[in-house]
């Protein structure tokens, strides 16, 4: 069922001015919904020029002893990156909700 589908639902259920405050409610307008999805896909493009500035920003993570890797945190992601004395490698980016 879409989103319309379960807030024309509920919405039968009131009268016609309280349909429209309960759909409203019930999920923010699609522009809303965009916008912070875009916001988070700024901060993960602009995530390595950030790097290229500080790159040991990070949080370096120990169990790579032989390497310098580190990790950190852009919006709702994590990035994990390695320095070498010329590049940086991103190595992995993952949601945080997943279990990793």
């Amino acid at each position: 069922m879409d989103a319309l589908g379960a807030c024309g639902r509920k919405a039968s259920e009131l009268g016609q001015g309280q349909a429209a405050d309960f759909c409203s409610l019930a999920k923010p307008p699609l522009t809303q919904r965009r916008g912070r999805h875009h916001f988070a896909s700024l901060q993960l493009a602009a995530a390595p020029s950030a790097l290229l500035v500080n790159p040991r920003i990070g949080e370096r993570i120990d169990e790579f002893e032989s390497r310098e890797v580190h990790r950190i945190l852009v919006g709702h992601y994590k990035m994990r990156y390695e320095l070498t004395e010329t590049t940086i490698y991103v190595l992995r980016l993952w949601h945080t909700r997943e279990d990793r």
